[in-house]
């Protein structure tokens, strides 16, 4: 899939990235990022990574190579904010 030329700051998108090769079994592995774009150049994405629904994980700004991004699709908000859910008895 090739990347987009323009990918507009603040739309919300997972980007997949290659994370090299595995030396136990050899298989490529890949790392995603989930996040709203801050900027595209068409080398480099700044993002700032969604914090982990589970809470393990802060939100990050990252900044990704082009020639390591493999996909970038767009993704729909999240579902209001984290906690919001309300539990039925």
């Amino acid at each position: 899939m090739p990347i987009p030329q323009h990918i507009p700051a603040g739309a919300r998108i997972v980007v997949r990235v290659y994370d090299g090769v595995d030396g136990q079994d050899g298989r490529m592995k890949f790392r995603d990022y989930i996040g709203y774009v801050r900027s595209w150049d068409g080398q480099r994405l700044e993002l700032t990574r969604d914090a982990a629904a589970n809470g393990s994980r802060p939100e990050q700004e990252v900044s990704l190579e082009a020639d390591t991004i493999v996909t970038v699709k767009p993704i729909p908000e999240r579902r209001g904010q984290r906690g919001s859910r309300a539990v039925k008895p």
